[in-house]
């Protein structure tokens, strides 16, 4: 078993977006975009507010200590950070569009397809083990996310451009996001992430009209909409992002992708025990198997 710690930390994140799946279909009545926007400002704030009380403390060995540093951690946190921004804007303009959730899960984990054929362009073998893994998951997400019939649609065809840039995400973060200050570069790419994140929250749910920022305001007079905005903030993103960015250091991007695709099987559970969405035994069946592939990764077989 290789590097079990880290692969925990990335089941964890799997769990933290899963679970926040609940909170962005209770926390949307903004606007997909403005939520967005406002979870990643959110998270900006308070990483780089722990990155500067870690550095106070002598905690943070990777701080950046001179202007070549700061020029690697920004360099990749620009790269990541516009990769995640056309991730999540696609999957939420996929979802606007009408697609189902269950159907929005299954398209966008589709990433797990697209890492290890782009690891190829890179010079990377991947292990035939490891396409084996890759093929028991998709089999597996498909019989956790589609419940119907399957067509294809416009919606559809833009969550697998957004599967394709959270597996340009995951590889950037390979190349460029393993010998800089972690929880910067997290900070860094939310930074991205939310500061573009204005222009479609102002064109696409605000209209073009500044004077419906009122609404956002008026929403989060309450108490209620902040709990699954803080929800999605500090859990999905600071926590969970920062987990794959650590955990990456040291786990190669397909396995990690495999890892990652477990956050299907949590956003299902999750449904089901927040939401109280039924659940199935073909939906039961996708889960074994997708635990299974993700064991199956994890084992070296040349030691035994």
């Amino acid at each position: 078993m290789a590097n079990i710690g880290y692969s925990f930390l990335l089941i964890l994140a799997a769990f933290l977006w899963g679970s926040t799946f609940v909170a962005q279909i209770e926390g949307n009545d903004i606007g997909p975009f403005a939520f967005v926007c406002m979870r990643n400002f959110i998270a900006t704030g308070v990483l780089f507010g722990l990155a500067n009380i870690l550095d106070k403390l002598g905690k943070n060995p990777r701080h950046p200590k001179n202007k070549e540093d700061r020029r690697k951690l920004w360099k990749a946190g620009l790269f990541c950070g516009l990769t995640l921004f056309f991730a999540m804007n696609l999957q939420q303009t996929g979802l606007y569009l009408g697609c189902s959730a269950g159907k929005a899960g299954f398209l966008t984990t589709c990433y797990i397809i697209f890492v290890p054929i782009l690891s190829l362009f890179f010079g990377k073998k991947i292990s035939t083990k490891i396409w084996l893994c890759v093929a028991i998951t998709v089999v597996g997400l498909y019989l956790l996310c589609i419940k119907g019939d399957f067509s294809i649609e416009i919606s559809d065809t833009v969550l697998l451009l957004c599967a394709l840039a959270f597996a340009s995400h995951i590889l950037v973060i390979d190349r460029f996001g393993t010998h800089v200050d972690n929880i910067r570069l997290s900070a860094i790419q939310f930074l991205v992430v939310a500061t573009l994140s204005i222009f479609p929250m102002f064109f696409v749910d605000l209209k073009g009209n500044f004077a419906a920022f009122g609404n956002i305001v008026e929403v989060y007079s309450h108490f209620k909409p902040w709990i699954p905005l803080l929800y999605a903030a500090i859990l999905s993103s600071c926590v969970a992002f920062t987990l794959q960015i650590i955990a990456q250091n040291k786990i190669r991007p397909t396995l990690a992708s495999l890892l990652m695709s477990l956050e299907s099987v949590f956003s299902v559970i999750s449904g089901w025990a927040v939401l109280g969405e039924r659940f199935t035994l073909q939906e039961g069946i996708g889960c074994v198997l997708m635990f299974t592939a993700v064991i199956l990764a994890q084992i070296d077989f040349k030691h035994h």
